[in-house]
């Protein structure tokens, strides 16, 4: 309900709705707004709710990628929107492939389309400024996104995809005003470490993409990449002018040190910061709460 002051209680502040990506995939996402008494539930509310302008919205938005795996559900995702929402209004969904949401895993390249349906429905929520904050393989889907959705992009720059589709209506109320990649990859097909010779046996292998399915609950596309999509590294000299923010772990378990530093190497030194965390793991789920909310205060702060 409404009350006299035009507040909503804590459950009527959440919405859910399933959004409809460029290429068809119905993706779940669920908005949680900025302020004191839109703190949400334990749980997002079950079922879609109308995407119509939340009632007294303002300031900016925060849409958070997660990484492989993840969902919008997990309590690791959970908590990062938690200590995010402490900034701004946040938006949380489920990649392709991973929780509710429809399809299956491309691990990173149609999950730009993803991004950009929960952006756009920020800011059909009411939202004129949204930063964008992925963890690994959502921070490279974040780089993509600001690069191949920044105002000034041509029509089919670059591979994969999005590109195969681009053009300005695609892009249109779907970019970022400020991103921030946590615990990215700079390229792809990375076997240096050990999680990563895991990561990439559950997704080119039958067995491992089972295992995926039913253990981790992501649905990961068989069929492989065709063409290659755009690396990361490529595509962070095409964010300029959108501020970019990136962040990584001394102790990443994934990708050591010469992935952030070859990504800010490749960024605009104008518009890049680039953060070493000392002691930090690996994304959403090594992050606290000290660090998640210096990345809000940052995002909020460029928007």
């Amino acid at each position: 309900m409404i009350t006299d002051r035009g507040r909503r209680t804590r459950q009527e502040a959440w919405q859910r709705a399933v959004l409809l990506t460029d290429d068809g995939v119905p993706i779940e996402a669920a908005y949680e707004p900025f302020g004191p008494l839109a703190a949400p539930p334990a749980e997002p509310p079950a079922g879609p709710s109308p995407s119509a302008p939340a009632v007294g919205v303002s300031g900016p938005a925060i849409v958070v990628a997660h990484g492989f795996t993840g969902a919008l559900e997990r309590p690791a995702l959970r908590r990062a929107a938690a200590a995010l929402g402490g900034h701004a209004a946040v938006v949380t969904f489920s990649f392709r492939g991973h929780g509710r949401s429809g399809g299956r895993s491309t691990v990173g390249d149609r999950e730009v389309l993803d991004l950009a349906a929960a952006v756009r429905w920020a800011r059909r929520l009411g939202h004129r400024r949204v930063a964008t904050v992925g963890f690994s393989m959502g921070g490279s889907v974040v780089l993509r996104h600001a690069a191949l959705y920044g105002a000034g992009t041509e029509a089919g720059a670059g591979a994969g995809a999005l590109e195969a589709k681009g053009g300005a209506r695609e892009r249109e109320g779907a970019h970022t005003d400020a991103a921030v990649a946590v615990s990215a990859p700079a390229r792809w097909y990375y076997r240096g470490t050990a999680p990563m010779r895991r990561v990439h046996w559950a997704i080119t292998r039958p067995a491992g993409r089972l295992v995926s399915r039913y253990g981790l609950r992501t649905r990961i596309d068989a069929r492989g990449w065709d063409p290659e999509p755009l690396p990361p590294v490529a595509a962070a000299p095409l964010i300029a002018p959108t501020p970019l923010l990136i962040v990584h772990g001394d102790r990443d378990p994934y990708f050591p040190l010469d992935h952030p530093r070859s990504l800010a190497e490749a960024a605009d030194p104008s518009s890049t910061e680039l953060w070493i965390e000392p002691g930090f793991g690996h994304a959403e789920n090594a992050a606290d709460a000290e660090l998640l909310d210096r990345i809000a205060a940052w995002a909020t702060s460029r928007v």
